[in-house]
């Protein structure tokens, strides 16, 4: 009941920053769960295909991949290019491009919606501030309509807007701190995927110049 009567006291302008602060919770939990274990799913499917290139089964390595819901799997997917019959090839600078090309839209998948807390963080303030211009003029119209001042006039204005300031300071806090920590920990991820895409194109490699290139996958 009391964090209702603050809703009502605060007006639209707090309506809205509850609302930010719902959404802000809400973004951090999906990205939370989107991104928990995503270095070990990674690893864990590298190793897979891995061992299926290694005993030169490019079709289960790209089936390993297929199946994985790991988001790392369209990067090792792009690096394992089966050769169509009569064709050439791919050559290792194509092969490199591709894998670059989806480890950028893996990158961009892993900072998916940050921008909604970083939205939050910056407007906040601003919607609170807009609640203690209304709850102001609020104080004021009651003054001219009764034709009164003193503190019992302009109560119920002045804490409108001492409720907004302080709500969308507060969910700007909030926004803020859980943007800088899913964004460093999406940088750490990003980092990880960059050396593991790496290693991984060093054994693709190693499997596409075997013994007389038997082994291209």
């Amino acid at each position: 009941m009391e964090l209702l009567t603050v809703l009502k006291t605060g007006g639209v302008a707090m309506w809205i920053i509850a609302l930010f602060s719902v959404l802000a919770v809400a973004v951090a939990v999906e990205r939370v769960l989107a991104l928990w274990r995503f270095t070990d799913r990674a690893r864990s499917l590298a190793d897979a295909v891995t061992r299926s290139l290694l005993r030169g089964d490019a079709e289960d390595a790209r089936a390993q991949a297929e199946r994985s819901t790991s988001p790392a799997a369209e990067v090792f997917l792009a690096a394992i290019v089966p050769t169509p019959p009569g064709k050439r090839p791919a050559t290792d600078a194509r092969i490199e491009a591709a894998v670059e090309r989806q480890r950028q839209e893996a990158n961009q998948k892993l900072r998916a919606r940050l921008w909604i807390l970083g939205t939050i963080g910056a407007t906040a303030p601003f919607i609170g501030l807009f609640g203690t211009v209304v709850g102001i003029m609020r104080a004021f119209h009651q003054m001219g309509v009764t034709g009164q001042g003193g503190f019992s006039v302009v109560a119920a204005g002045i804490s409108e807007a001492l409720i907004t300031t302080a709500g969308g300071i507060a969910v700007a806090i909030e926004a803020v701190i859980l943007y800088n920590m899913l964004n460093v920990l999406a940088g750490r991820l990003q980092l990880q995927l960059k050396l593991l895409t790496e290693e991984f194109l060093e054994i693709v490699k190693e499997v596409r110049a075997g013994p007389a290139g038997a082994q291209e996958p």
